[in-house]
């Protein structure tokens, strides 16, 4: 590996905090990032991304605990990667839990004081790029990088444009050090047409020999609305509220909760006769809406493995913001020039 502009850079390594399911993490992966430390203080989670890779070092611990001096590894790598918890909007931040995702958000600005990357990024809320609101956060965000040397951009992106059948806008922080900067590109669209949810689910619907896959699946040409998490304090998995839940009954879907198993061969689907007549997901398929592999596995009973799938960071956007940042570190740079007294 080399650095200081001494030509393109091979063998990138990341560190990835706040790490959930590891979407951020697989899609930097599969951009030729390879991470020497992975944090998450949920145990299920931390299971979840050691069972798919054994050989990542995974570290169970709340970033606010977080000492990154017991872990030499991580300093100096490339890339600094976040997923912390959605911060609320503006008229929210007050509010019980809002302080602490406000205080992660900045753990990760901080940690790249100690660790020094090459590139930081940061996945959150739309709302943390443009809510007035949120103002004074991204200032002291802003304000802290460029004393660390870094220039930043805030932008959105859409899940959807890079192949995940689900419409889910996405607020990016870029920060890269002075010298990469002014090569970096925010990623472009990689599908010129949306993957409806019929398109992405139809193979798995078939699977338990349901007649009628065929039919649902072609009038389920739209994406997905934004899959939701939840809260760990709140009940079980669904698919979302009253208007997300509306938008999957108009595909024919039930979302007011998550099934065990694809439908049988004798299951009727007669959406017009209520949520009774309508088919459910399971978690395996909405890994696949959230852009996860099929063999990617999930820790954890039903309600656990569908928060995990919810508050990922879908994987094939991970992938575009990990080539764009390797492409602007793998850029020609010039060098600093030296200070030389003169004779």
């Amino acid at each position: 590996m080399t650095h200081g502009g001494r030509g393109p850079v091979s063998g990138l390594r990341c560190v990835d905090v706040c790490a959930g399911a590891g979407g951020l993490a697989l899609g930097l992966e599969q951009a030729g990032f390879a991470p020497v430390l992975l944090l998450d203080k949920n145990p299920v989670a931390c299971a979840t991304l050691r069972e798919n890779r054994p050989a990542w070092h995974v570290l169970e611990a709340d970033l606010l605990d977080f000492s990154p001096s017991r872990y030499q590894e991580i300093y100096d790598v490339d890339l600094l990667s976040a997923g912390p918890p959605r911060v609320r909007s503006g008229a929210t931040v007050a509010r019980t839990g809002a302080e602490t995702e406000l205080r992660l958000l900045e753990a990760t600005v901080y940690l790249a004081h100690a660790v020094q990357p090459r590139a930081l990024v940061v996945e959150n809320v739309p709302g943390l790029v443009n809510t007035p609101g949120l103002a004074s956060i991204r200032e002291l965000i802003g304000d802290e990088l460029s004393h660390l040397g870094y220039r930043f951009r805030w932008f959105l992106l859409n899940a959807a444009d890079f192949g995940v059948p689900q419409s889910r806008r996405q607020g990016m922080l870029v920060a890269l050090k002075e010298r990469y900067f002014d090569a970096f590109r925010a990623p472009e669209p990689t599908v010129r047409e949306y993957v409806s949810v019929g398109r992405a689910l139809r193979r798995s619907m078939a699977m338990g020999g349901w007649r009628d896959a065929d039919r649902w699946a072609a009038q389920a040409l739209a994406v997905a609305p934004t899959l939701v998490g939840g809260s760990d304090r709140r009940g079980g998995p669904d698919l979302g509220p009253t208007g997300t839940r509306k938008a999957w009954a108009r595909m024919g879907v039930d979302g007011s909760s998550v099934a065990d198993s694809v439908p049988g061969a004798d299951f009727v689907w007669a959406p017009e006769t209520g949520q009774h007549g309508m088919v459910r997901i399971t978690t395996d398929q909405a890994a696949l809406l959230q852009g996860f592999p099929p063999e990617w596995k999930f820790a954890g009973r039903k309600t656990a493995r569908y928060r995990q799938i919810g508050h990922a960071s879908p994987p094939p956007v991970a992938k575009a913001l990990g080539l764009a940042i390797r492409a602007a570190l793998d850029s020609p740079v010039t060098p600093v020039p030296r200070y030389t007294p003169a004779p």
